[in-house]
């Protein structure tokens, strides 16, 4: 297929084509501008592509129609526990007023149909003003089908999360998968999946059925196609260009034709995705990095920081008061063929399962494993500090492994052969063996499994409490009583090694409730926008649920849209 040429001018130049990118172009082109997005990848949908999909915003019109309640007042409240003194009440509010608002725009007037779930907790359930469901939506899966030649134009799905080399499995699939060998109905169910991706690989040469944040992009990609909205992929922005007053009147854009300028009338808007791979900038503002501690980003490799950079160069304030400089995911490290190893996050999946706990190198167990994985994850960073040490450890038990999976170990029927040869899991038929294999405190670990096991029996875990809440209940297993989080280790025992990780930044462009990109001053950059990650996350460093990315980036890439439109 040809290379297209990048128009001379257009009337809104969108620099990202993630969840944020698209959703500002759409709604530019709703209010009747001509947009054009570009993407520094050579393939469209951005870290929203192979995300878990989920999309937060209180009180939205699929909750309520369903007669869930919610009210802006709790939601507020609730944000304005999580960020503490960094509270920022201008961007929470517009969140919290054009959150349903955008909502109900993309649900109605794009292929953006989404279902609310009655029940996903936020992650702290029991703090003032959070809910038990409804706040957090999924896009329906989507046939990629539907784009044509433009589905080899979206980033696939991360092979290492998929399973029979390229099928995805979303949440529902999940459940039966896990079942498959238990229940006839979820045999059936996986069969009748697994043949549809295998005639879709000989068909199309992948998946088709997109599920998740897959579906998000791939809906959000149908409607930018129907109106016509160009977007080239391969094409980076290397400088923002201003006029005499200090407005933004376009970009110079890098591309396979090498540097051209485009003009643009109404402005440039910045959803290029933060600085998950900007090594430098992640030095400044990850603390546990400049202290010496590996870390590991699962975004894609294009984040690296770019479109921020460009609008410091013309002013633009960085925001890096947040108590956290990235959303935090633990990971392991999966090796590749050459030496070099890739990470793989420990999400959702395997902490909370019973069966399972997390030990530092001196045996003892630091966090509790079913809290978020952000939460997790700043347990593991203090840790790792107090130690002197890189990493910490995941424990299984050989039911837990084979009955959930561990990390990129995936359940039965799966074997487990490839993994113990490459070193990835470790097994031992004692605590003992297991401890010399990974370099535990033998001793201390055998005290801390006697403790787990002792009070696991009753079903209660006294040091940390997991499976307290409703959340951590949620990712247990509710075959498991009393406590669907606890329950004792047996021999043999599994491990694999764990690492600080992220899955997006906090920090990022100070805007207005506009969307307008401010400088240091307080003062707007006429003619300069930004939504997504590029912008200071409005939870300041906190994640109080699934979704709070997803969830504002399409509330202000739909603020951003209309601001441009107006201007």
């Amino acid at each position: 297929m040809p290379i297209p040429d990048l128009p001379a001018s257009c009337d809104l130049l969108v620099i990202g084509s993630g969840a944020a990118g698209m959703a500002a172009a759409i709604c530019a082109k709703h209010h009747g501008l001509n947009p054009v997005i570009i993407e520094k990848a050579d393939v469209f949908g951005g870290s929203t592509a192979v995300s878990g999909g989920a999309i937060w915003v209180p009180c939205n019109p699929l909750m309520l129609a369903a007669g869930m309640p919610d009210s802006r007042e709790a939601a507020r409240t609730y944000i304005r526990n999580e960020t503490g003194n960094h509270f920022n009440a201008e961007l929470v509010e517009a969140f919290l007023e054009k959150g349903p608002e955008a909502i109900d725009f993309f649900h109605n007037k794009t292929a953006l149909k989404m279902s609310h779930r009655p029940v996903s907790p936020d992650y702290h359930p029991d703090a003032d003003g959070a809910t038990e469901g409804g706040r957090v939506l999924d896009a329906y899966d989507y046939d990629g089908r539907r784009l044509g030649e433009n589905l080899h134009r979206m980033r696939p799905p991360i092979a290492d999360f998929t399973i029979l080399g390229g099928l995805p499995l979303g949440r529902p699939d999940i459940y039966h998968f896990l079942r498959l060998t238990r229940s006839a109905k979820s045999a059936a169910y996986a069969t009748k999946t697994v043949l549809r991706y295998i005639r879709d690989r000989l068909t199309w040469g992948r998946n088709t059925r997109l599920v998740m944040g897959g579906a998000v992009a791939g809906r959000l990609a149908e409607t930018v196609f129907e109106l016509g909205i160009p977007l080239f992929t391969g094409h980076e922005l290397v400088k923002l260009v201003q006029d005499a007053s200090g407005r933004i009147t376009g970009a110079e854009i890098d591309g396979p034709r090498g540097i051209v300028r485009v003009s643009a009338t109404r402005g440039v808007v910045l959803a290029a995705g933060g600085f998950p791979h900007d090594t430098t900038r992640r030095k400044q503002h990850f603390e546990h990095v400049r202290k010496g501690l590996p870390h590991y980003s699962m975004s894609p490799s294009a984040g690296t920081g770019g479109a921020i950079t460009t609008a410091e160069a013309v002013g633009a304030a960085f925001v890096e008061t947040n108590t956290n400089g990235g959303f935090w995911t633990p990971v392991s490290l999966l090796p590749n063929p050459d030496g070099s190893k890739r990470p793989f996050p420990h999400l959702f999946l395997d902490r909370a399962k019973p069966g399972v706990i997390a030990v530092g190198h001196d045996g003892r167990r630091f966090v509790n494993e079913a809290s978020s994985y952000h939460d997790f994850v700043q347990g593991l960073i203090a840790t790792l500090l107090e130690e002197g040490q890189k990493s910490a450890w995941l424990i299984a038990d050989h039911r837990a492994l084979r009955r959930y999976g561990l990390g990129a170990v995936h359940a039965f029927p799966s074997t487990i052969g490839r993994h113990l040869k490459s070193g990835y899991l470790k097994r031992g038929a004692t605590l003992g063996h297991l401890a010399r294999e990974c370099g535990i405190d033998a001793a201390q670990l055998e005290r801390t499994m006697a403790a787990v096991n002792a009070a696991a029996a009753g079903g209660e875990d006294p040091q940390f409490g997991k499976g307290t809440t409703s959340y951590q209940r949620y990712l247990g297993d509710a075959e498991n009583k009393p406590n669907p989080c606890v329950r004792p280790l047996e021999a043999p025992f599994y491990a694999i090694e764990i690492f600080p990780g992220d899955i997006g930044t906090t920090m990022g462009l100070d805007i207005t409730a506009k969307g307008e990109v401010k400088q240091q001053d307080g003062r707007v950059i006429p003619g300069l926008y930004a939504c997504g990650n590029d912008i200071n996350s409005i939870m300041s460093g906190s994640y109080p649920g699934p979704g709070i990315t997803l969830g504002p980036a399409l509330t202000f890439g739909y603020i951003v849209g209309g601001t441009a439109a107006a201007a």
